[in-house]
């Protein structure tokens, strides 16, 4: 597996002023997403990336309470019009971690996988990711630049936009 396929389209910004534009786009990821979609999460501690999760979960069902970093239990499931699986591979230690975590499993599955820290272990994401790299502005503002690089991925873009 690698997740270092070429977009076959221009990357879609969006920019958040603060947390309810993050949530926004949250909810537009939920009415985009569909099953077997991988989104690949890459921004600094604090960027954002459990709060986009959250809010995408939330609009897709989940019970907004339940929706938590996974740093330490490495993943979580959310339930809603779509499943969410949610990874964190921060504290991991190699990227065989990752790939013993039986996450595979979920890809192409019946939901929506998010992996924070997606860079760490590229090496193990299917081809098809969307990829949403989130850089700190200010202490509110983000910015979220978001690329495709397969099918499903393609068509969430697409519907994003």
């Amino acid at each position: 597996m690698s997740s270092l396929a070429e977009p076959t389209q221009p990357p879609f910004e969006y920019e958040a002023l603060d947390e309810h534009d993050t949530d926004t786009l949250g909810a537009m990821l939920a009415d985009a997403a569909e099953s077997g979609l991988v989104v690949g999460l890459i921004g600094p501690l604090g960027a954002g990336k459990t709060r986009l999760v959250r809010a995408t979960a939330t609009a897709l069902g989940a019970d907004p309470s339940s929706v938590s970093s996974p740093t330490f239990v490495l993943i979580q499931e959310y339930f809603g019009r779509l499943p969410v699986y949610h990874f964190d591979t921060y504290r991991l230690r190699d990227v065989r971690a990752f790939a013993d975590l039986g996450a595979e499993e979920y890809f192409g599955g019946d939901g929506v996988c998010f992996v924070e820290w997606a860079d760490r272990v590229a090496s193990e994401l299917p081809r098809d990711v969307l990829h949403i790299e989130v850089t700190v502005l200010a202490p509110t503002s983000r910015r979220f630049r978001i690329t495709a690089s397969g099918p499903v991925s393609q068509r969430v873009l697409s519907r994003l936009r």
